[in-house]
């Protein structure tokens, strides 16, 4: 019996635990494309190799017939990049502001509650 790449994959996501969102941010497609990525039988080794690399996972296990574990060793080596703090704006850590932002968002929708609420009072 053939093997179907995209539920191999996705298994293994799944099972370390993995969200797709993050995956999908990662690998800077959207959320649609890696379930499409779940769906096809035959799935271009780039794609599996970027997805294991982005997760730090080593698929050679799971198809020997496309990678090598040198292959994915050498990439998961340090790489000075990732040793640089976070991006940062001239006001503060990229992260905190959307922190913000989303906690702002949320106290917006919950006065937005409160509003509807007095009006059909």
């Amino acid at each position: 019996m053939e093997l179907h790449n995209g539920q191999i994959v996705e298994r293994i996501i799944r099972r370390n635990g993995h969200s797709i969102s993050e995956l999908a941010r990662l690998t800077k497609v959207n959320r649609r494309s890696v379930y499409n990525w779940f769906n096809q039988r035959h799935l271009k080794p780039e794609i599996i190799f970027r997805i294991g690399c982005v997760l730090n996972y080593d698929f050679s296990s799971e198809f020997p017939n496309l990678f090598s574990k040198d292959e994915f060793i050498r990439q998961h080596s340090p790489d000075p990049m990732d040793m640089l703090p976070k991006m940062k704006t001239a006001h503060g850590n990229v992260t905190d502001w959307k922190d913000k932002y989303i906690d702002l968002l949320e106290k917006y929708n919950q006065l937005l509650l409160v509003c509807m609420e007095n009006k059909a009072s």
